[in-house]
């Protein structure tokens, strides 16, 4: 049962059939958009977790790469005295998407150039990174902003990234599944997600055998940062201003959701599905316990050991493997 990789799938319906005895607004449609509307950016992010996480990393910094992607971004092409005013909207759309994802890219290269030219530990690099990009996310909103709250005044056709709907469904749900499809193929069905596999399994082996070990891992952490910035756009659409907050809370659900789903975090194990389901399991729990009305702090308790549950499991897979 343990191995199963719809094991939280299931435990997914079976949560929301005993959540329905006590809350049976679980199972309206209106609970089932929001549950939707939240995992997507969240499934983004993990999506990017997840091959830092393949090759036994971790990427701490994802969240302040949300941060500094929004902020960054939205001085790009708010309407409010930035550089794009005047300039046609698919211009500044694409520019904007470009800049947000751009941002996340290179902070990803900054983790991967020290991990893997320094050969520092992913753990303080990332932890560090964190720190620093979080404090210049605020550093630079109170430079360009009166309040130093937040860049509004974004165009409308950006909003619509977060906001907008197609054939009744947000229209960042295609923006998801494009960045799932792709990781789908990046890691299942190219030679480099045969690397990043492979150095998760065993990285001296992986070296012997002529895989660029460093590269890999390297485009790995650079692959987490764009997702973070990608994710940012949805979020940033979404509230319709670029904030230095964004993202502060979601670190652990960005972790759990990956490691929930069955991404290893001992490396060599992973699938985007694993990632859908993991993602969708959090934001059920976490609606869920929104609905039987209980407080921030509760719902964070109470993630926080489903989490931790999971990492307990997740070494029980691992020791079940190696006695097969």
């Amino acid at each position: 049962m343990l191995l199963s990789e719809y094991l939280v799938l299931l435990l997914t319906v079976t949560y929301v059939l005993g959540m329905a005895i006590a809350v049976p607004e679980i199972l309206a449609p209106e609970t089932w958009r929001d549950v939707l509307a939240g995992m997507i950016p969240l499934l983004i992010v993990a999506v990017g977790q997840m091959f830092v996480l393949v090759v036994a990393g971790i990427d701490l910094s994802a969240t302040s790469v949300l941060a500094f992607s929004s902020v960054l971004g939205a001085a790009v092409i708010t309407m409010d005295g930035g550089p794009l005013v005047g300039a046609p909207v698919f211009v500044v759309v694409t520019l904007g998407i470009l800049a947000f994802a751009g941002v996340g890219g290179a902070v990803g290269a900054f983790n991967g150039l020290c991990t893997t030219r320094f050969n520092m530990p992913p753990f303080i690099v990332t932890l560090t990174t964190m720190m620093f990009f979080s404090g210049a996310a605020i550093w630079v909103t109170t430079l360009l902003t009166d309040d130093g709250s937040s860049i509004g005044s974004l165009p409308r056709a950006f909003v619509f990234l977060g906001q907008g709907r197609l054939f009744e469904l947000p229209f960042s749900l295609l923006i998801a599944i494009l960045v799932c499809v792709i990781a789908h193929v990046a890691l299942s069905h190219s030679l480099f997600g045969r690397w990043l596999f492979a150095i998760g399994i065993n990285p001296h082996a992986a070296l012997v055998s002529g895989v660029p070990v460093r590269k890999a891992m390297f485009w790995a952490y650079v692959i987490s940062g764009v997702c973070a910035g990608l994710a940012a756009v949805v979020y940033t659409a979404r509230l319709e201003t670029g904030t230095p907050v964004l993202g502060q809370r979601i670190l652990l659900d960005v972790v759990g959701a990956a490691v929930i789903g069955g991404v290893s975090l001992f490396g060599g194990k992973a699938k985007v599905l694993w990632v859908v389901f993991g993602a969708l399991f959090l934001t059920t729990v976490d609606k869920g316990l929104q609905l039987l009305g209980l407080s921030l702090a509760g719902v964070f308790a109470i993630k926080g050991g489903v989490i931790l549950l999971a990492a307990i499991v997740d070494a029980q897979r691992q020791r079940l493997r190696g006695r097969s």
